[in-house]
This record gives structure tokens, sequence and C-alpha cells, in this order.
């Protein structure tokens, strides 16, 4: 809805299928729908018209890493990332999440004590302190320095490969896209329809350098459109 009140549409004949497991990113330019179609996923946007499937799994459960970090400043940073847990996994130990994360020793700390480099971490040890079946990740290293936000783009592979969780991530960073993703699913401008789809085969520790800029290459062939805002 616009200031005016006139209905703006995000996304129109949006349709799109995600292999569990699988990493798996929806690029577009700024405005085009992405978080839209996030907030639609975890049930917070109602008005749509549609159906959506989740993967069958044991727990069912799904987490979510935002664009802030969202953590409660009353909260430390152990009970922030155990807040989602069901009770029956209040006593899991989390030592080596803090450890591949570089939190060890930073549980009783509050989110004012922390960079923002470090919160965005607490956000991804919240999420997979939750043991999800899905993650579903919205743009989550915006704001951050490159330098900042590769290091942590580092720790999100290490984690979804040592716990195996089907992602949903956008961005409209394409470099970010093609180093993390099994799939790219491309979008239009506003409404988001999807354009097609990019698969990077490329083992993620090889995408750097010259092979991160010939997949860039490859993609800009593929799709000369102006959803590629290259960052």
């Amino acid at each position: 809805m616009s200031a005016e009140g006139t209905r703006i549409p995000a996304i129109r004949n949006l349709s799109f299928e995600i292999k569990p497991g699988g990493f798996v990113t929806l690029f577009g330019p700024s405005g085009c729908g992405k978080t839209t179609t996030l907030r639609i996923l975890l049930g917070l946007e109602k008005e749509y018209t549609g159906s959506i499937s989740v993967p069958h799994s044991e727990t069912k459960r799904i987490a979510a890493v935002f664009q802030e970090p969202t953590l409660l400043p009353w909260r430390t940073v152990d009970q922030n990332i155990r807040l989602a847990q069901p009770k029956v996994m209040k006593d899991v130990n989390l030592d080596n999440l803090y450890e591949v994360l570089g939190l060890t020793g930073m549980g009783s700390l509050y989110p004012s004590e922390l960079s923002l480099g470090l919160a965005r971490r607490v956000a991804l040890a919240r999420a997979f302190a939750l043991e999800p079946s899905v993650m579903l990740l919205d743009e989550p290293f915006a704001s951050l320095d490159e330098k900042t936000a590769d290091r942590l783009r580092e720790l999100l592979v290490t984690l979804w490969s040592a716990r195996p969780t089907t992602a949903l991530m956008v961005t409209h960073n394409l470099r970010e896209a093609l180093k993390l993703s099994d799939r790219i699913i491309v979008l239009s401008p506003r409404p988001a329809r999807v354009v097609g789809i990019f698969e990077v085969s490329t083992p993620r520790r090889k995408r750097i350098g010259r092979v991160l800029d010939k997949l860039q290459a490859q993609f800009a062939r593929k799709f000369p459109i102006d959803a590629g805002e290259v960052q």
C-alpha cells in the first residue's frame, strides 16, 4: 500500500520450487518483492492468494535471519540464541556452534556490548540453534563492510554444510548469491515473477577471484537485464 492508499502489487504469478537440503537465492533488484515473499513464507504477510508447500520433516521448524539482528537488548547472548528453542532443546550443548562463530566466552554479554558483526553472528547462531528444517535469510549481511560480510558468508557456509537444511536467501548482491547458492532464482522488477534459473555447480571453496568473475560473466550473458545489480 502506497502513502496515497494505492495498492501496489509486490509479486504476481510467482512460482518456484526448492529441493530439500538445497541453498537457493532469490535474486533481483531492490524493491522487487523478495522480502515480501519471505514474509509470506513466514506467515507474516496475509494479503495474498496462492498456496505454499513446506517440505516434510520431523521437526518442521523454520528459522529466519533478518536484515537486522533483532536481538532483545534485555537478554544476554546465550538467552537470545536459545530464545526460539522448544523446551526439549533447552539443554542442548551449543559450545561447537559458539566456537564456529567465534562467540566462545560471550554468552553472558548483552547486545549493547556487541559490534554489528558480532550481533550478526548471534543472529546466525540463533537460527542454527533451532536445528530448523527450513532457514530463510533476508539479506543477512546488508550494511556490513565487505571484509566482515565475507567472513560471515564463510561462517554461514561452514554451519550450513555441517548442519544441512533447506535454505532460501534473498539478496540483490550478485556476487553474494554466486558465492553461496546452489541455484539462483532470478526475479523481475516489481511485481516479481521468475525470469529464469541459474545453476551454480562450482564447489564453493573455488568461488573466488577469477572463478567468481567467470561465474558473474556467465550470469550476465544469460540474464542481461537490470535485475543484475552487481555489487
